[in-house]
């Protein structure tokens, strides 16, 4: 599903959503409509046919549902308003504030550099850094990783970084970030972020051992159906858009963190093995 800050139609929005969360796990209209606390089980359908309108209280209601947060949530209203303007001053205005968030939050779309990107943990903790650290060399940004990489490797992501428009240049070694997110097509994202889930996964390994107040580890060995699974995967994707949502309104950033949220196999399907074995 396309960042929200991509749409103009709050209606087509909710559809997608509705949709990736269809495609997902078992999801109806009336689940939708219930978990934005309508009574009506079909209204979510009904406004998104157009039939109907959000009301301010339906907005948020809606947006909860759909697990938006922060800039998405002001998007979203910004979007329900441009969409349901009665007059073209409320419009033009409505839109002029969709813009302005756009333009804050802009997602970079990525295809031919997406592999380069992920190919090495470097790029993506070199590209929050360098912003953090206007004035310093390669050298210096290099002891700041963890664990510390050379100052070849900095300079390296940094060339990369700024030839494919992820930094731009805003003076002698200093760094802005050219957009906020990146993002690439599902094929093409999925295919890329293989070996880097590796390089981070081995990553998180020694850091267990730093103080508890500096790390946050738990987890949860379970048995699961798929349709525990599916929901469960869907939850663990609401999540993290609330996590990146909280992320991009932070303007006193300190420190690079990285999240990993895995949820995977522990033992094999014990009813395809059992239907095998017959």
């Amino acid at each position: 599903m396309k960042p929200i800050v991509e749409y103009s139609d709050f209606r087509q929005y909710m559809r997608d959503y509705y949709e990736e969360r269809k495609r997902r796990s078992v999801f109806s209209w009336r689940e939708f409509s219930k978990l934005a606390g309508f009574t009506s089980s079909s209204y979510m359908k009904v406004v998104c046919d157009g039939k109907s309108k959000l009301s301010r209280v339906g907005v948020e209601r809606t947006g909860q549902a759909m697990g938006l947060v922060g800039f998405e949530m002001e998007y979203f209203r910004a979007m329900v308003e441009y969409g349901q303007a009665e007059t073209e001053t409320k419009k033009k205005a409505a839109y002029e504030n969709m813009l302005a968030i756009a333009k804050v939050h802009k997602v970079r779309v990525m295809e031919g550099d997406l592999f380069e990107f992920y190919d090495s943990w470097h790029n993506p903790v070199v590209r929050e850094l360098a912003p953090l650290m206007p004035g310093a060399t390669p050298g210096d940004i290099a002891k700041m990783c963890c664990p510390e990489v050379t100052a070849a490797d900095v300079q390296k992501s940094l060339s990369f970084l700024t030839r494919a428009g992820l930094l731009k240049k805003a003076g002698n070694d200093a760094f802005v970030q050219a957009e906020t997110s990146i993002v690439g097509t599902p094929d093409a994202t999925r295919l890329a972020l293989r070996g880097m889930h590796g390089q981070m996964s081995r990553l998180a390994a020694p850091a267990v051992n730093l103080p508890v107040d500096e790390r946050h580890f738990s987890g949860v060995t379970m048995g699961l159906s798929r349709r525990s699974y599916e929901r469960i995967a869907s939850l663990i994707d609401e999540f993290r858009r609330q996590v990146i949502a909280v992320a991009a309104e932070d303007k006193d950033i300190e420190q690079v963190y990285r999240l990993n949220l895995q949820l995977f196999p522990l033992s094999k399907n014990v009813k395809e093995c059992k239907n095998e074995e017959v």
